[in-house]
């Protein structure tokens, strides 16, 4: 009688776990990246610990500001390698290797069944294999450092079915702003939603990772697609444990249930500054563009680079566009299948992997009044930029607006 939520935290208190209990929980696999590593170090120096629980389950990628872009930064990262060292964590990925929410999945650490947790608020994008996965506090992550424990109240959950199939040139991305549009930035607050129907399970686990990772826009605590054999082949070779899927039951108990026609789904995008401000593309057709991005956890995959490629092969971009993958990994996969090769020709401004210009750090950050067409997942004020603009959309939309130097509907490229 359990969702897929009841019974993770079931398995990981040891004891039985509903919705609204109260556990104290064993974590797989605990993340922080260097943005948020060096405070949840700091806590836990605080605390007076001197050796994590189990230095083979904390992961520490370098990808929020990599490389450095100030003295300041660089002295964090520094202190940052130290410590890893000091703790023997094996599992520590340098300025280049990407994304958290990439290398985590690529290097088999999102596993079907698991507790993941993560000092970053996209953690949620390991939902997509049928992890329950949620971002923490660095004070929390402190904790998890020092015990491998954490208390969580268990979610209740929301079920979203997407009946029928996407149409051509209609995205994961297009269908998860749709559904954040549909439930709202608070829509879905403290709860776990469980994605089903067609439409999801033809999705690629690419797709899957991009629905996931936006759960925490509407609100939601994490966001599940149940692991089906996509997941199993993605994990042959990549998982660093055995793990035991988990499936909701069929008399599973939810709060809500909503169904969706994946033929009623378009091209849309998010306008500033709310994520769920989302309209279909047509309806802001024609807006000047100052620069284009693409890229993020939420969108700079290989298959992510590929449709871009397939917009942009044997043209010339009319605006600044910048492409960072979300990995090493994908990056040279792009340029082994000639992928690169078409957006370079195209006129593209490729980076190191990592997060870029996502949270407006360096590499592509906004002047005053700018408009960005982003494949992100955030287009607060202030996110890219001080008072810049930030439209979110599917890589296809992006490179088609890329084109033109206006937003663009990627259907009629």
């Amino acid at each position: 009688m359990g969702t897929i939520s009841e019974k993770i935290f079931s398995r990981a208190a040891g004891k039985e776990a509903k919705a609204n209990d109260f556990v104290l929980a064993d974590v797989d696999y605990a993340m922080a990246h260097d943005g948020t590593s060096i405070l949840a170090v700091n806590a836990f120096k605080e605390m007076e610990m001197e050796k994590v629980w189990d230095p083979s389950k904390i992961v520490i990628p370098f990808d929020h500001i990599a490389p450095a872009n100030t003295e300041t930064s660089a002295t964090l990262q520094k202190e940052i390698r130290e410590w890893v060292r000091e703790q023997g964590i094996p599992n520590f990925y340098e300025i280049g290797e990407g994304i958290c929410h990439q290398v985590l999945p690529e290097n088999g650490f999102a596993l079907p069944g698991k507790l993941l947790v993560g000092a970053d608020s996209h953690s949620c994008t390991y939902g997509a294999f049928g992890a329950f996965a949620t971002g923490v506090g660095a004070t929390d992550m402190a904790e998890i450092f020092a015990t491998g424990k954490l208390w969580f109240k268990v979610p209740e959950s929301f079920r979203m079915t997407v009946e029928g199939s996407l149409d051509k040139h209609v995205y994961a991305k297009d269908l998860t702003l749709y559904l954040i549009g549909k439930t709202g930035i608070a829509g879905a607050t403290y709860k776990a939603v469980e994605f089903y129907g067609q439409a999801i399970s033809e999705l690629s686990v690419a797709g899957r990772m991009t629905l996931c990772n936006m759960a925490i826009e509407m609100g939601a605590k994490t966001g599940i697609v149940p692991p089906d054999e996509k997941t199993f082949d993605f994990l042959k070779n990549r998982a660093v444990a055995p793990y035991e899927p988990v499936y909701s039951d069929p008399d599973a108990s939810y709060l809500k249930e909503f169904v969706y026609d994946a033929g009623d789904i378009e091209p849309h995008v998010a306008c500033p500054h709310q994520v769920d401000n989302v309209k279909p593309v047509g309806e802001v057709e024609g807006t000047h563009v100052d620069q284009v991005f693409i890229g993020t956890c939420t969108n700079g995959r290989l298959e992510d680079l590929e449709v871009a490629a397939s917009v942009l092969k044997g043209k010339k971009v009319a605006v600044r566009t910048i492409i960072i993958p979300a990995s090493r990994s994908t990056l040279l996969a792009a340029i082994e299948n000639g992928t690169m090769e078409i957006l370079l020709k195209a006129g593209v401004t490729p980076a190191t992997p990592g997060c870029g210009p996502c949270l407006g750090a360096h590499q592509g950050v906004l002047g005053e009044g700018e408009v960005c067409v982003s494949t992100a997942n955030r287009n607060f004020k202030g996110r890219m930029g001080k008072d810049g603009f930030i439209y979110l959309a599917s890589p296809a939309t992006a490179a088609a607006s890329a084109l033109t130097g206006e937003i663009t509907d990627p259907r009629k490229i």
